[in-house]
């Protein structure tokens, strides 16, 4: 399987790769280090030099029919297939994005209820679940600090998409399913905690994503709660 380099290394910020195509003021290339927006994560920004000119690129999207990444372009370059092209992340943002991600799947591990929705962002990220009991919003505050304080490594694997059709408890989130069709369903592991299908960027481990407050839990229906969190720095 082919993966792209923000899936092979989530922790580089620059990446040399070649020009695919270009449409309008969207870009295709090789090979990339920016997420496309997609399973609540959105996508990545930053800078492309093609040919001496750089250029911000404002956000990163697949293609309607998902067989490309699309690098949205701030303003119109020249730009041919096979131009060396010269990627910079917007580290700063993309890590927060990691951070919460990742404390986003700690929140599932804490609560059992089905989750419902999700959406992560740079200042504040949140979850709903579909709650059985009520939830103390200090106490919850307090259990996610302390699991981060404890720290747990962050792997990710590709499973057979039929053991999702075995073992359907593997997908925890009823809003956004896994990707199906292409073979393989990754997998991200929170050693002893979490196990569960995802496409986003992770953290190597827990601990990185430092101190989060719960500023509020909100109610979307009869016992459909939205949970608030966020990054204390």
């Amino acid at each position: 399987m082919s993966l792209y380099q923000f899936y092979r290394d989530p922790y580089q910020t620059e990446l040399s790769t070649q020009v695919v195509s270009l449409d309008e003021q969207r870009l295709v290339l090789e090979d990339t280090l920016f997420y496309p927006h997609g399973g609540g994560q959105p996508g990545d920004t930053g800078r492309v030099n093609v040919g001496g000119r750089t250029v911000d690129i404002v956000d990163t999207r697949y293609s309607k029919d998902r067989s490309r990444i699309e690098h949205h372009l701030a303003e119109p370059i020249d730009a041919s297939p096979g131009d060396s092209a010269e990627l910079t992340l917007n580290w700063e943002r993309r890590y927060r994005h990691m951070r919460m991600h990742t404390c986003l799947h700690l929140l599932c591990h804490l609560i059992k209820d089905p989750v419902t929705g999700g959406n992560v962002g740079a200042e504040q990220s949140r979850a709903e679940f579909d709650l059985s009991t009520p939830i103390d919003k200090l106490e919850l505050e307090a259990q996610l600090n302390a699991l981060i304080e404890q720290g747990a490594s962050v792997s990710t694997e590709w499973l057979p998409e039929n053991i999702l059709d075995e073992q359907p408890d593997l997908v925890r989130t009823m809003s956004v399913q896994p990707p199906r069709g292409h073979g393989d369903i990754r997998m991200v592991r929170i050693d002893g905690l979490d196990f569960q299908p995802c496409g986003g960027t992770h953290l190597k481990d827990i601990r990185e994503i430092g101190a989060v407050h719960i500023p509020s839990i909100k109610s979307k229906g009869k016992q459909n709660k939205r949970i608030n969190v966020e990054l204390v720095d």
